[in-house]
């Protein structure tokens, strides 16, 4: 059975009615159409009541529901001809962070992503998403390869940070994050970045300093966890409602900061209910934002995007 969230088992309810209904019918020579499009319309009617007003620590469930697109999925359903490429050339492969070359509605774009994986054997091998240096090395290579042959980059985050491991702090995870983010600051073409699911701490924002950051409806983007914030401040990790709530980590909330430049709408009972008409928004919201950058020449685009973010804070007189 698909999963589903606490604050969605009335709406599961009614669907699982529906699903035994029609079987119902399969097997006998019942009508129950008026029955089944009864509840249709109450489940659609209590999704809407129910994502009309999640709170900020159901979103951050929301977001990281098992059953979002992930990364690759994004680079599968909107991505050609694409050709993964793998290795830091300095130490090791990190499959925390996917990454290669394809074609976008016509044109050749670097493809970057922190990968969570869809299922247990996936999501041990992308080590949940969170990468070590090499991860970071390697997304460097790809926005210096992107740069020497003048393609644009297009970067998918999904995760809850970097990995805090021994190893990874050994081999110098947090220079590793921030050359990631002088990079992406760096480079003289487009870079668009999309949060697409959970949007954690420097391990993020080393792949989202783009020129456009777009984010989904119910993804969250903050500088740590709920969990971690609420065993700092309130020395109790049940404090996590509060802390995501402190936080301002919703789409809607860093729009109004600045922090992020678009929001893309979900469809009703968010991306994991209906992910192909969410990568097809995605889509639609890249290629907005990507086609005006074309215009601008390459120190244009690094001036821009380091001018986006030295603004963010500024104070205003």
């Amino acid at each position: 059975m698909p999963s589903f969230l606490d604050f969605e088992r009335p709406v599961v309810e009614l669907e699982s009615k529906i699903a035994e209904l029609r079987h119902l019918s399969t097997q006998n020579d019942f009508n129950i159409a008026d029955e089944v499009g009864k509840l249709e319309r109450e489940a659609g009617r209590l999704l809407r009541q129910i994502y009309g007003r999640l709170s900020a620590w159901q979103k951050v469930q929301v977001a990281r529901h098992p059953e979002r697109p992930h990364a690759l999925d994004c680079i599968r359903a909107l991505a050609t001809d694409f050709v993964p490429l793998a290795g830091d050339r300095a130490f090791a492969e990190d499959a925390a962070i996917v990454g290669g070359v394809g074609r976008f509605n016509g044109r050749s774009v670097v493809f970057i992503g922190s990968e969570k994986g869809g299922d247990t054997e996936a999501r041990l091998r992308h080590n949940f998403g969170m990468a070590r240096p090499e991860g970071y090395r390697k997304a460097r290579r790809l926005m210096r390869l992107a740069d020497r042959f003048g393609l644009p980059v297009v970067t998918f985050i999904d995760t809850a940070g970097a990995y805090p491991g021994v190893d990874a702090e050994a081999r110098g995870q947090a220079e590793a994050i921030a050359r990631a983010i002088e990079t992406c600051l760096d480079i003289k073409v487009p870079l668009v970045a999309a949060i697409i699911g959970e949007g954690g701490s420097g391990g993020a924002i080393a792949l989202a300093a783009g020129n456009t950051v777009l984010m989904l409806e119910h993804a969250v983007y903050s500088v740590i966890s709920p969990e971690g914030c609420a065993s700092i401040l309130w020395r109790n990790g049940e404090a996590a409602r509060e802390a995501a709530e402190a936080l301002h980590l919703t789409a809607e909330d860093l729009l109004r900061l600045g922090v992020i430049d678009r929001i893309v709408p979900e469809p009703l009972g968010g991306a994991h209910r209906h992910p192909r008409e969410a990568l097809e928004a995605l889509g639609e919201a890249l290629e907005e934002a990507l086609s005006p950058l074309f215009a601008l020449d390459g120190e244009s685009l690094r001036g821009a995007r380091r001018e986006k973010y030295l603004a963010m804070g500024r104070r205003r007189l």
